[in-house]
């Protein structure tokens, strides 16, 4: 049951569930998916080329899942677009602009303050979820008025934190009683209804999802995935700057050595987090793929649809 301000999401909810939002990977596919099926789907705006390609998304969105409301005769979990809000993004005020116009349920700010964006967002009515990995960047968060906070905890896949997620709850449970997000090795059901029990409205499922058809991986990565572990995952600031959990695996398969990778300065959006410049780089730097350490529970590559259902048998038993 949702309480508090995620109470207005009550009854499209099939599970306590964020489809988490990753960096060439969600995309309308698993959005729509997600959604559909009664987890809420969130996607970068970063993986548009441009605002004009995230306002035919948000279109798209809008319009597949409103045919699929009208045939299971319900609403589909909210939509919810992921604003990378670091000083570097040149393309945040018209991204905001877009996210804006389409009348947005809920959003999530990340790589920084969400301040800049707090104010328009919520007049639109939005709930604005600031994700932070440490006690000082939650408490400034809410300081600023974020309504809800995601956790990101240590083993959580790309961007990452490194605090334990027993003593981040808790500690931030101790001055903040709004919506908390669990970000950090929910593999299962069992891992949800854990996260909820420790003190979580809801959790992200992020490396589960690459690994499903719905989303907009590389076959190879998913298949990667399937074939590693918790232990052939890297934690490291070479590829964009932040701690950023990579897989092993491909970090060799690109000829590069885990234990000598170059350093990094401080992150650049444009250069970092941007579709083009992406693939502007060299193959062996493009196919760095990022997981967290709910890579040991990935077995296989079903549907969006096998995957919740799955997820709530899991889910109702524990």
């Amino acid at each position: 049951m949702l309480t508090g301000k995620l109470s207005r999401f009550e009854g499209r909810l099939q599970l306590p569930l964020i489809a988490a939002p990753m960096f060439l990977v969600s995309g309308i596919d698993l959005v729509v998916a997600a959604c559909a099926h009664g987890v809420i789907g969130s996607f970068p705006t970063a993986n548009c080329r441009s605002a004009e390609q995230l306002d035919q998304w948000l279109q798209i969105i809008h319009d597949r899942l409103q045919c699929a409301a009208d045939a299971a005769g319900r609403a589909p979990a909210p939509v919810c677009a992921n604003l990378i809000v670091h000083r570097s993004n040149p393309r945040l005020a018209d991204d905001l602009a877009v996210v804006l116009r389409h009348a947005p349920e809920i959003v999530i700010t990340s790589v920084g303050s969400p301040a800049p964006v707090l104010g328009p967002l919520r007049d639109a009515g939005a709930l604005v979820l600031a994700d932070v990995a440490s006690i000082r960047h939650a408490e400034r968060a809410v300081a600023a008025g974020a309504d809800g906070l995601v956790l990101l905890t240590a083993g959580a896949g790309g961007q990452t934190g490194w605090l334990n997620p027993f003593a981040f709850v808790r500690a931030v449970r101790q001055f903040f009683q709004g919506p908390l997000v669990l970000a950090g090795g929910i593999s299962d059901g069992h891992a949800l209804r854990a996260a909820q029990v420790l003190g979580c409205d809801l959790a992200y499922m992020g490396t589960r999802f690459i690994a499903t058809q719905e989303s907009m991986a590389d076959p190879a990565y998913k298949e990667m995935l399937v074939a590693s572990s918790a232990d052939d995952i890297l934690l490291t600031r070479a590829f964009t700057g932040l701690q950023t959990n990579m897989l092993t695996p491909s970090i060799v398969a690109a000829g590069l050595d885990p234990d000598k990778l170059p350093e990094r300065g401080a992150i650049e959006i444009a250069r970092d987090i941007d579709v083009g410049a992406r693939e502007a780089r060299s193959k062996r730097w493009r196919d760095v793929w990022s997981a967290g350490h709910a890579t040991s529970g990935v077995h296989d590559i079903p549907s969006v649809a096998d995957l919740v259902a799955r997820t709530i048998g899991e889910f109702r038993a524990a």
